[in-house]
């Protein structure tokens, strides 16, 4: 093949069809040192009036990115307004980028290229293993440990990272060195306690929702329901099936299949991201460990279906889960999404209730749950019972506390804690998750919490002026990449929060939370810093790398100095918001 053949094949998905922010790309140069992704898209969409869709950087700290745009126009534009442009004491360059060859097809050149080379390249670990160890080497990858190795490892892993956020508090805070320096002596390296990893109860099994993706099988080559053997940006996109995992329920195993067989038998084909063609992108299945019953959530792209032809499909669908073999692996909810390909700024659709109840319910610490399709809930309901409680053991709450539960979910965390505490002021970003949790809250007859929709950043300071206790601690378990940092500066400048429990999935990626929370305080951050106190390790995801962390922080006392008085100019204090303002906020949020 020739230099220019390969170089049209790299690129051939540009005029497949379908948007690529690739297409409309710029490479910005001479950043700053210090930025934010949030600020630099403020200042291209607010104050030069761009529209910017997506923003790519490498690595933080890099003085150069990608930007992204819809069209040759708006591409244009931002070049225009950014190139010469200063900012932050630095003067911008900004040109055309070149957009990424399809590392699929590149991949493939590279082996076809190199042949008996490229084979000997390859690690004896590819080359040589099944596909089902490939499989379970992606997705469970300590799937050949012993339980207890398992923990060990996680044990480890998280002291490191713990470690990483101590020498941190050392560093930003000289005047506390020497307090660290003596609590590391009775910590075991540590300034706070470490207490021992919590085991999940249940080690297989264990998963209450997965994602399956609907692709081909390389082996059988037929269409099959289940992992990919690796991402599409390391030039894999072939899928292999999930039998061999043991972490996955039996019942949710056999609810794959039905569904497999479904697709097999439609002549429909999988939806493929090399060239956007054919239907079927992925199913959810959700579970409860309750009573066992299944929701399935089936993902697919319409393409050029008409609408006629869509609620055929519908009933299609409807008649083939009205049948014995589906209604006896559980299935008692059936929903499915239409998922076309949008344009940035488009409303995301909505999946439509197919059949059954339109919700499962499952229980935690006695609490029970209703669960939607786009609801969070924890993935181990047994592992779950033993997070929480140890959230509550630790956060010594009582009938004179006030907890907000920020990124509150369905309710789970909040609707736990109710009876150990006052009241609970709940905090979402997705409305739906909040009816659920409003209804939650009904379901188990509890009266002393109250939730709201909008973003923590946003919606925190009216929902801590609602509460009805000086005793305010605070829990956060927010996505995997952790709190805005317009939360953080909230939960420090509102100094009634005297406590604060932080849960992560991702410890490592949310060290810098860790860190601001316990910055001394400054302009910007008025309140006393939070100190860690504890941390608890809890075991949710078996045979994985991941773990979820508990971490206590306390706010450190106050310095008896009289509080300066903020001039005009400044941000009130979250205490002295008018209750016209809070109101305002609150009516739109309440139930």
């Amino acid at each position: 093949m020739t230099e220019e053949a390969k170089t049209s094949e790299e690129y051939a998905y540009l005029d497949r069809g379908g948007f690529s922010s690739e297409k409309f790309k710029i490479e910005l140069r001479g950043l700053p040192k210090f930025y934010g992704i949030a600020e630099l898209k403020k200042l291209m969409n607010q104050k030069l009036g761009l529209s910017v869709s997506k923003i790519k950087r490498q690595r933080v700290g890099n003085h150069w990115l990608y930007a992204c745009f819809q069209n040759d126009e708006e591409r244009d534009k931002a070049i225009a307004a950014l190139n010469g442009y200063e900012w932050k004491g630095k003067k911008l360059l900004a040109e055309v980028a070149k957009p990424a060859p399809d590392p699929l097809v590149k991949r493939k050149q590279e082996g076809t290229e190199n042949g008996k080379n490229a084979k000997k390249q390859k690690t004896d670990d590819q080359e040589n293993k099944s596909q089902e160890e490939r499989l379970k080497n992606a997705v469970i990858p300590y799937w050949n440990l012993p339980y207890e190795e398992q923990l060990k490892i996680k044990e480890k892993e998280i002291k490191q990272i713990l470690m990483k956020f101590d020498n941190e508090l050392w560093k930003i805070d000289k005047q506390k060195r020497s307090k660290i320096e003596a609590n590391r002596k009775l910590y075991d390296g540590l300034s706070f306690e470490l207490k021992p990893i919590q085991r999940s109860p249940m080690t297989d099994g264990y998963r209450n929702k997965c994602e399956f993706t609907v692709g081909m099988d390389e082996e059988t080559k037929k269409p099959t329901v289940g992992f990919r053997l690796g991402c599409y940006w390391a030039g894999s996109v072939a899928v292999a099936p999930v039998d061999c995992l043991n972490h996955i329920p039996d019942n949710m195993k056999k609810a794959v299949l039905v569904f497999q067989e479904f697709v097999r038998k439609s002549n429909m084909p999988p939806y493929s991201p090399v060239d956007y063609s054919g239907y079927w992108k992925c199913l959810t299945v959700r579970q409860s460990t309750n009573n066992g019953d299944i929701m399935l959530i089936i993902a697919m792209d319409p393409q050029t279906l008409s609408s006629d032809e869509l609620e055929k499909l519908k009933q299609e669908l409807k008649d083939y889960f009205s049948v014995e073999d589906a209604t006896a692996c559980g299935i008692k909810s059936v929903y499915v999404h239409f998922v076309a390909k949008r344009r940035a700024g488009e409303e995301a659709a909505k999946p439509i209730h197919l059949l059954g109840s339109t919700h499962i319910t499952d229980t935690i610490l006695g609490r029970q749950f209703r669960i939607s399709p786009e609801a969070f809930f924890q993935i181990n309901t047994a592992g779950a019972d033993i997070l929480y409680q140890s959230a509550i053991d630790l956060s010594r709450v009582d009938e004179k506390t006030t907890l907000i539960d920020v990124c509150c979910g369905t309710g789970t965390i909040g609707l736990c804690f109710a009876k150990h505490c006052g009241q609970v002021l709940g905090l979402e970003l997705i409305e739906k998750a909040v009816e659920d949790a409003r209804a939650n809250a009904q379901l188990n007859n509890i009266e002393n919490c109250d939730f709201y929709a909008g973003k923590a950043e946003y919606t925190l300071p009216a929902v801590l002026a609602r509460a009805s206790s000086d005793d305010i601690i605070a829990v956060v378990d927010p996505p995997r990449a952790g709190l805005h940092t317009n939360a953080v500066v909230t939960l420090r400048n509102n100094k009634k929060v005297k406590r604060l429990i932080y849960i992560s999935c991702s410890p490592a990626s949310v060290t810098k939370n860790f860190v601001d929370l316990a910055r001394a305080s400054s302009k910007t951050l008025h309140g006393a810093p939070f100190i860690p106190i504890c941390a608890i390790p809890v075991d949710m995801f078996p045979h994985s790398k991941h773990v979820e962390l508990i971490v206590l922080f306390e706010r450190e006392q106050e310095p008896n100095e009289v509080e300066t008085v903020e001039s005009k100019d400044e941000k009130p204090d979250i205490e002295n918001m008018t209750e016209n303002v809070v109101n305002d906020v609150i009516n739109t949020e309440n139930v």
